[in-house]
């Protein structure tokens, strides 16, 4: 049992000699903004193996194919499928990027929202800039807002867990159709503590 990885054009070559699915493992929100034409979305955070291979009539003889924004999360759903007993597992070097680089076919969707990442790099840089504005022209304890947005950077990147990315998902602009359902760019399973918003992966 293997997880390698395969270049987006080798994936081509091989889908246009047979049928292969192609799970998409990213959020509801990156998937509608631009995804691998003929890709399926299978979120990272829902991900059950047993009902996926069902869904797509999937063996474990046969080779998986994952795919996810750059290769973290397709790793780690490939590793999913690895431990459940696939034979051959292949995600997708460097993913949605690498595809979108190699100007293979894409679908992109009618919203025109930043990605995730996005809004919270504008939000945290505005916030430090506002805290350095008031620490100079107002008072000095405005300097604590730009330390306190420091001190959320640096927990983020130790736990995973972006607070500022969960309250900036739950916007209404972040919102999409999801299997019926009104969903968040972040995880869209409500019984899980598990976020994937802040994944930039």
């Amino acid at each position: 049992m293997t997880l390698s990885l395969i270049s987006p054009n080798a994936f081509i070559q091989l889908a246009s000699q047979c049928k292969i699915v192609l799970l998409d493992v990213r959020t509801p929100m990156e998937y509608e903004q631009v995804h691998a034409k003929n890709a399926v979305l299978e979120p990272l955070d829902q991900l059950n193996i047993e009902a996926v291979a069902a869904k797509y009539e999937l063996t474990k003889q046969e080779p998986v194919y994952v795919i996810c924004k750059s290769g973290s999360r397709a790793r780690t759903a490939g590793q999913k499928f690895v431990e459940a007993g696939y034979e051959q597992v292949l995600c997708i070097d460097g993913g949605t990027e690498a595809w979108v680089a190699a100007n293979l076919s894409v679908v992109r969707g009618q919203s025109k929202v930043l990605p995730l990442q996005q809004q919270v790099f504008i939000a945290v840089g505005l916030l430090v800039i506002l805290g350095v504005v008031l620490g100079r022209f107002v008072h000095p304890a405005g300097l604590l807002l730009s330390a306190f947005v420091g001190c959320g950077l640096v927990f983020a990147g130790v736990t995973g867990k972006c607070g500022m990315a969960m309250m900036i998902a739950k916007m209404p602009w972040n919102k999409v159709s999801y299997a019926g359902k009104t969903v968040t760019s972040c995880s869209i399973n409500q019984d899980s503590d598990k976020k994937s918003c802040c994944n930039s992966n």
